[in-house]
């Protein structure tokens, strides 16, 4: 009994962390405001992934400086194979320039669907 209370409180625990995780990306300082992208980099399709068919989107929450340069890339979801193409394609990206820091969420899909 008493190890079965410990894995549920495991479990929750982790659950909790993660979702916490996942809220405080939304609840930063930086301001959600949608600001133009000047030059977009597209993602390099992971080898592994096409050789395994593997399609999908990433999700990302960026952060973009005042000097219009993604300063940070953080997953909100996506297929693990793909998230680190999508990291460094979007850390090319430009956008305007802007009176602060903001936030952005971005999607890049990759394959057929």
């Amino acid at each position: 009994m008493k190890r079965w209370f410990v894995i549920v409180f495991l479990l929750f625990s982790s659950a909790a962390i993660v979702l916490s995780h996942r809220c405080s990306f939304a609840q930063q300082e930086e301001p959600e405001v949608e600001r133009k992208v000047v030059s977009k980099v597209a993602p390099i399709y992971p080898d592994l992934a096409r050789k395994t068919n593997i399609h999908g989107a990433v999700k990302l929450g960026v952060v973009i400086g005042p000097d219009g340069r993604v300063e940070s890339a953080r997953v909100i979801g996506g297929n693990p194979v793909l998230i680190q193409a999508a990291v460094n394609a979007v850390r090319k990206w430009r956008y305007e320039a802007g009176p602060q820091r903001s936030t952005e969420v971005v999607e890049l899909k990759f394959g057929d669907r």
